[in-house]
């Protein structure tokens, strides 16, 4: 199996505000809580995470689809997370709900059903949060067609 390190580093600006860094050539990003802990000065983790699923089911998507030479876009996702308490009173995310966006109808696109079937298999991060709370996970094709 083959592994790899992935590494990120965290500096305190102010209070709750961090800056993040990368690595290479890639710019830094400015992550905050929201207030009243923080100010709201960049995307809060919870935020992060949404995105780094959105981000994931986003290219596991279009790979598939592109394993076939089709092309679906211009794809979007929308995902939400539902943050609650758990039974020991701290707030966690109790779940997430991702909404991908094809960009075209599901009738231009073959093998539609093979890759519906199998790209979210493909999904680092979405398999990797999955095991800890629910993901669902929906597809829409260009004339609101829910395919998923």
């Amino acid at each position: 199996m083959d592994k790899e390190i992935i590494s990120i580093e965290l500096r305190q600006q102010q209070d709750y505000c961090f800056k993040a860094s990368f690595g290479g050539t890639l710019p830094e990003l400015l992550c905050d809580e929201p207030p009243p802990m923080g100010s709201g000065l960049g995307p809060s983790p919870v935020q992060l995470l949404c995105s780094a699923v959105a981000n994931c089911l986003s290219d596991s998507l279009l790979f598939a689809l592109r394993k076939y030479k089709q092309a679906p876009e211009p794809l979007s996702c929308r995902v939400s997370a539902e943050v609650g308490r758990n039974a020991e009173g701290r707030l966690r995310v109790l779940a997430m709900q991702a909404q991908l966006h094809l960009g075209v109808p599901a009738a231009q696109l073959q093998h539609l059903d093979r890759v519906l079937a199998q790209f979210e298999s493909f999904c680092t991060v979405t398999q990797s949060v999955g095991q800890g709370f629910p993901v669902e996970v929906q597809v829409w094709d260009a004339d609101a067609q829910r395919l998923k």
